[in-house]
């Protein structure tokens, strides 16, 4: 079985000059990248990764799925939905035939539009991942809506919070315009409680 090669301190780099976000102090933060798809992982892995393989990409991506499918916001319409993370990236909840929401109607989420992989080696532990969605601004964010960040591609180091699981939406009734303003919109709430900024590009 190969070592897995330490990462060296890299530029922070997205999308060729995009930066991504940095919400954390030097020594809080883990080497971390991000990829719109499964396949482009596994790509990466095979030409230079310095500290993921290809089987790493495949099990944090099945993880990010789950994550996503658990965690991310539910809406009460697709035009709520759609307000929150731009027009066409909506759908259908996932879970919703055998799931329900709780609430007695159909839910919609955002879509999953990529994910993020960060590295604990170096703090004893292991390979951690993120799902992603679009903000209606056109960037992507974490789906818990804690992180944003210009792009769905790069590399760079991220607070290692970024990577701490959201709470669940699955089961629960779908977010109301009323409780979408209450928070003042997607990530606006999660963001106050972490004490995070979102920066980039």
């Amino acid at each position: 079985m190969a070592k897995r090669k330490r990462s060296r301190h890299v530029a922070l780099l997205l999308a060729g000059s995009a930066a991504l976000g940095l919400a954390a102090c030097e020594d809080d933060r883990v080497d971390a990248q991000s990829f719109p798809d499964l396949q482009s992982c596994v790509a990466a892995a095979q030409e230079n990764s310095l500290w993921f393989t290809e089987d790493d990409c495949r099990t944090t991506f099945a993880a990010a799925q789950q994550e996503y499918l658990e965690t991310a916001p539910r809406y009460e319409s697709k035009e709520l939905c759609e307000q929150e993370h731009g027009v066409g990236n909506c759908g259908d909840d996932p879970a919703q035939g055998a799931q329900g929401t709780g609430g007695g109607g159909f839910s919609f989420m955002p879509l999953l539009v990529g994910y993020m992989m960060g590295s604990m080696m170096a703090r004893g532990g292991g390979i951690f991942s993120q799902p992603m969605v679009n903000t209606a601004d056109g960037r992507y964010s974490t789906a818990k809506g804690d992180q944003s960040f210009a792009s769905n591609r790069g590399t760079g180091k991220v607070a290692a919070q970024t990577f701490t699981r959201g709470p669940t939406t699955m089961g629960q009734p779908p977010l109301s315009q009323a409780a979408v303003q209450q928070r003042g919109g997607f990530g606006r709430s999660a963001t106050a409680r972490g004490g995070g900024r979102s920066f980039g590009g």
